[in-house]
């Protein structure tokens, strides 16, 4: 399903418009899995729609020796939590596997850190689950597609990804690695992912609290 490429309002808006989409699927006992933080406002929206829980899914960058922006691979938050690597990369760089996995251990300690920071207890089950990834829009598309790898090797049942806005060219490469595919919008030229919304102000961690509190139904959160 797409609309007409004008912009939205905000994510919130972006949220129930796409939710909309969503909701005609139909989908069975669905999970609702935002990227942090800009994605959550928006998998609200459908969470609410759809009486579904919602968690976040975290996605930490492993970056090569000497050049941590350069990414060679990813950590997948999860109940099993999942590591995507690009080995023919992490051999080019001179990746080590014991570096390798120093990388994943200090990304595994991130994700939990950030976890309790935002009060939340495990992370909701996804194996033979049907997950709903959703993020506020999609650029370059590699976090999204790290998140879809780890959530395959984790034997999620159905992917579902939900984005308001994309690129049509990095959607074509996506759609190879989940089952369903939503964009409500691939305008052209694409520019960044604000330059489609009137309001794309940041998310807080404050927001992604509350909005994680009132989803239902609420989750089993970590103690203080």
């Amino acid at each position: 399903m797409k609309r007409h490429p004008a912009p939205f309002t905000d994510r919130r808006q972006a949220g129930r418009e796409l939710a909309l989409a969503v909701a005609d699927m139909d989908l069975a006992d669905p999970v609702i899995l935002a990227l942090p933080r800009g994605g959550v406002p928006v998998a609200f929206e459908i969470a609410l729609r759809l009486n579904a829980p919602l968690d976040l899914l975290m996605v930490r960058k492993i970056g090569a020796p000497g050049n941590r922006e350069f990414g060679i691979g990813a950590v997948v938050d999860g109940s099993a939590k999942q590591v995507v690597i690009d080995h023919d990369m992490a051999g080019a760089v001179g990746a080590s596997e014991a570096y390798i996995d120093r990388e994943i251990a200090l990304e595994l300690a991130e994700i939990e850190r950030r976890r309790r920071a935002y009060g939340m207890a495990a992370p909701v089950p996804v194996k033979n689950r049907t997950v709903v990834v959703v993020d506020d829009g999609i650029a370059t598309g590699n976090t999204i597609r790290a998140a879809l790898l780890g959530l395959e090797k984790a034997g999620a049942a159905r992917i579902v990804l939900a984005i308001p806005v994309a690129p049509q060219d990095v959607l074509s490469e996506l759609a190879t690695l989940c089952d369903d595919l939503v964009c409500l919008a691939t305008p052209e030229p694409f520019r960044a992912v604000g330059t489609h919304y009137l309001d794309f102000g940041q998310t807080s961690d404050d927001e992604v609290k509350t909005l994680l509190q009132q989803a239902p139904p609420a989750l089993t959160r970590a103690a203080p």
